[in-house]
């Protein structure tokens, strides 16, 4: 993935965002650290629409067998 200063990416917008579309996601730093990420629509909406409930997520998931065991030991007090 590319990486842009934020002055380069302002001064290179055209650059930029062919970039992204051309090839891959382009990452624009703040003072050294990433801050946006430039991706292309296309790539957005894939990302977009893979959102699916939690339980929907859960329930797709492959079943396994578990063997849970508790504890015998009693609880133990503590005092306040």
């Amino acid at each position: 993935m590319g990486t842009w200063q934020l002055q380069e990416a302002k001064n290179k917008f055209s650059k930029l965002v062919d970039e992204a579309l051309l090839h891959e996601p382009q990452f624009v730093t703040r003072r050294g650290v990433d801050a946006v990420v430039v991706i292309s629509i296309d790539e957005y909406n894939d990302l977009s629409k893979t959102k699916k409930p939690l339980i929907d997520i859960l329930k797709s998931a492959p079943k396994a067998q578990l063997e849970i065991s508790r504890s015998k030991e009693k609880i133990r007090e503590i005092s306040f």
